[in-house]
């Protein structure tokens, strides 16, 4: 028996409800998902658009907890009471998302810089939402000690869960995790730890599992994304090529039918898809020269001619040890 839980990472631009609910329809091993970030806004009105990822409706595959990027406590609580009315029952908190445009607003991994505004913000909060608050963070904004100023914080308030992507907020997604540390804050946190980060093939899961059997679950972003078929091995599934291939098929043209019914025009469609295959095209040996010609596309017929001879042409697999997450190459995306 499988004694720990495999979670989707929240990718923005990427792992919305669409993409999480055809994902569950073709590929297993995935038990829940956090959903990319909402962010809040002034006053206590929600504007409906702001939910309709995490409406119930919209996710009834895939199980899904709805994460909050704020760094006030008097703009998060009406929107997490908005989320609980859904019928939520835990709501994460972002204190990781690495780019500049939000850090540099004091938001995600930026706030990882004020451990005094982090407790300002708990005292509010875990009033009015004890136990039901998860933290997905970095080790740090500029500096990877700067978590340890933060742990002694969370460990006063009763937290759910703590998701630890061992990298700084200036890092983005350069360098290796820092393993060392994450071993330091597994010891320090009273709260449960979730690990976070460059999991791409089962060998490197089993490696951190061998590592750090305390981590009873494990969020997969980038990895899941480039290689959907990664979870399900990591829990033992394997499958030969060229049901691979007619799996990988069938989930792309369902991706693809549901995002021309759903975004605004042709030229949303190619941007969502373009960007999809900066994961996709990872997986496979011909992958960066067939993500060249996806690029060159400037109609969606053309998309779907470069497309289907792909496809037609029976491609071949990367290996698994050798599938590379390329930090620099992140297509329209945006992760967290």
């Amino acid at each position: 028996m499988m004694n720990f839980q495999i979670c989707l990472a929240p990718l923005r631009g990427v792992t919305d409800a669409l993409f999480r609910t055809t994902f569950s329809e073709f590929f297993d091993g995935v038990d829940w998902a956090v959903a990319p970030f909402i962010s809040t806004t002034q006053g206590c009105r929600i504007k409906p658009s702001l939910l309709k990822d995490v409406l119930p409706e919209n996710n009834r595959q895939m199980p899904v907890v709805p994460q909050i990027m704020s760094k006030r406590a008097e703009n998060f609580l009406p929107l997490a009471a908005a989320l609980l009315d859904l019928g939520y029952d835990a709501i994460n908190w972002n204190l990781g998302c690495p780019y500049p445009m939000v850090a540099k607003k004091g938001r995600g991994s930026g706030m990882l810089a004020y451990p005094d505004a982090i407790e300002d913000f708990l005292d509010q909060v875990s009033a009015v939402l004890p136990n039901r608050l998860s933290i997905k963070m970095r080790l740090g904004r500029q500096r990877m000690d700067e978590i340890f100023e933060i742990l002694p914080i969370l460990n006063r308030y009763p937290v759910r869960e703590i998701v630890i992507h061992p990298r700084t907020g200036i890092q983005m997604y350069d360098g290796q995790p820092q393993l060392d540390v994450f071993e330091q804050c597994l010891i320090l946190s009273r709260h449960p730890v979730m690990y976070n980060g460059d999991i791409v093939n089962k060998a490197g899961f089993e490696d951190l599992q061998h590592r750090f059997p305390g981590v009873s679950t494990w969020m997969i972003g980038r990895g899941a994304v480039a290689n959907p078929f990664l979870c399900g091995e990591i829990k033992g599934h394997v499958m030969e090529h060229e049901e691979r291939t007619t799996r990988f098929r069938g989930f792309h043209d369902a991706l693809y039918r549901r995002y021309a019914r759903k975004l605004f025009g042709p030229a949303h469609l190619l941007n969502r898809m373009k960007g999809l295959w900066a994961y996709f095209a990872k997986s496979f040996e011909e992958g960066p020269a067939l993500r060249k010609r996806i690029n060159k596309s400037r109609r969606t017929d053309q998309y779907e001619d470069v497309v289907n001879v792909f496809f037609d042409d029976h491609p071949k697999w990367q290996q698994l040890s050798q599938l590379r997450l390329d930090p620099h190459a992140q297509g329209q995306s945006k992760h967290e």
